[in-house]
């Protein structure tokens, strides 16, 4: 199978180029046009910040307009009581030890959640402290892990950072359950340094062992986190050139104290929400950093300030990510409200490589152009086909994605609708001249019309950029 070169091809101007202003990228959106804020600006923004919209989401959103938009997702005071039937089933799924469930669980929490935004970060940071069910065959610590992220996500990062390291199931994933002062564990000091709040050249290989001794005492006993003073190192430790008796707390503190460290969150969140490149300079993130710096690490607001900027709707942003297979199907059962069976989709997702509570290694997902290939491309437009089909043998379905007004519009004007509001990219005018004609054999029938074009869209390569 020919892969569309769409879904590689590169941005017309270098990211590393310095004709582009970092004050100017993470500036307030701004545009000297007319429509400056459109259906394709709105659909933008819920695809990036969101798991899927529907289109009456889609329509909100762009009357509301981009301040009023962003108020509305970061908005999570009306949740409480499906959050609590969702904690609720979580435990009895905990409570199985089938860790497969547990995926099969989350994804209907992803699917129906009315926080959409808040879901996607704790996908975000389940992907950035990755532990997986394959090692960690605890289903109440894997559960547990899932609720710490989602409770912290928002929230300042350091926080985060200290619960994850008194994680019991991070502790099992990285080997530290039994961490003794005479043979200091380093697997989890390397990880918090490589992946958690560094980045690989910013630590020497000293700083692991000296940080290692910090966490010696650590331990899990009956399924809690346990400090164990007696097996403590309270010596003296030589950690970025500072020299006392660090404990682990103190440490930590001291690692994100290090300027590589707001550098490092900033890029792994523009390269989850904004571009899969991978040479996003310094410079340009240091807007993001120091914002981080200045606000003692605090996420929500760098997540306002990305989703407000000139950058993100720029063309260094649209129709730069890749979707991966969790947003790929949960876009398609949010647009149309899908009830889909979980357990079989967790299987498919597991063959096209992203199984929540499963990732590959402790360096997560690296996303991007690796979800793509000829194979899992193959895969990839059956799972979408399915999924269009299930959600367009209903009027009272489909129309979550095109109203009945809209379905009975003249072709081209249809397929400019369609076109606009659910891809990130339009396809080549080829491509589109193709639509015309489905939309005119069914032109009668706005049911067939619109199921008929829905399968067309999903299997374009377009249809896999967010």
């Amino acid at each position: 199978m020919r892969i569309s070169k769409t879904l590689f091809r590169k941005s017309p101007h270098p990211l590393l180029s310095d004709d582009v202003d970092p004050i100017w990228a993470w500036s307030p959106y701004e545009s000297t046009a007319v429509d400056s804020w459109t259906h394709r600006h709105a659909g933008h923004l819920l695809r990036r910040a969101t798991l899927g919209f529907t289109w009456p989401e889609l329509e909100r959103a762009r009357q509301d307009g981009l301040s009023a938009t962003i108020d509305q997702l970061f908005d999570f005071s009306a949740n409480e009581s499906f959050d609590r039937d969702m904690d609720a089933t979580g435990k009895l799924v905990a409570a199985t030890q089938e860790p497969r469930r547990l995926s099969s669980w989350w994804l209907l929490r992803m699917a129906q959640t009315p926080n959409s935004v808040l879901e996607k970060l704790t996908l975000f940071w389940h992907g950035h402290f990755a532990t997986s069910g394959d090692k960690v065959r605890d289903n109440r610590a894997l559960y547990a892990q899932n609720e710490l992220l989602r409770d912290k996500a928002m929230g300042e990062f350091e926080p985060l950072v200290h619960a994850i390291a008194r994680d019991v199931a991070m502790l099992i994933y990285l080997d530290t359950t039994d961490n003794r002062k005479t043979r200091p564990n380093e697997n989890f000091a390397r990880e918090l340094l490589e992946l958690f709040c560094l980045g690989i050249g910013n630590y020497s290989e000293r700083d692991i062992q000296q940080l290692a001794r910090c966490f010696t005492g650590w331990e899990v006993r009956s399924g809690h986190f346990r400090f164990n003073e007696h097996q403590h190192d309270a010596g003296e430790k030589e950690l970025f050139g500072q020299r006392r008796a660090f404990d682990a707390t103190e440490a930590m503190h001291l690692v994100l104290q290090q300027p590589s460290a707001a550098r490092f969150i900033a890029k792994k969140l523009v390269r989850f929400y904004v571009t899969d490149e991978a040479d996003l300079s310094n410079e340009l993130l240091e807007p993001l950093a120091q914002q981080l710096r200045e606000q003692q690490f605090q996420i929500e607001p760098v997540l306002r300030r990305i989703f407000s900027s000139n950058y993100f709707y720029s063309e260094f942003a649209l129709g730069q990510k890749i979707r991966s297979p969790v947003e790929l199907s949960l876009n398609l059962i949010r647009m149309f409200g899908i009830a889909t069976n979980m357990d079989e989709l967790s299987g498919q997702l597991e063959i096209l490589g992203q199984l929540p509570y499963f990732p590959p290694n402790v360096k997560g997902w690296d996303g991007g152009r690796q979800w793509i290939n000829a194979a899992t491309l193959l895969a990839r437009n059956q799972l979408s086909r399915r999924l269009v089909q299930r959600g367009t043998t209903s009027a009272q379905v489909w129309s979550q994605a095109v109203p009945a007004t809209i379905a009975k519009q003249e072709s081209q004007r249809l397929v400019e609708t369609l076109l606009t509001a659910w891809l990130a990219v339009s396809p080549p005018a080829e491509i589109v001249a193709l639509m015309m004609p489905i939309a005119e054999k069914f032109r009668r029938e706005p049911e067939k019309r619109v199921a008929a074009l829905f399968e067309f869209l999903a299997c374009l390569p377009e249809f896999q950029l967010g």
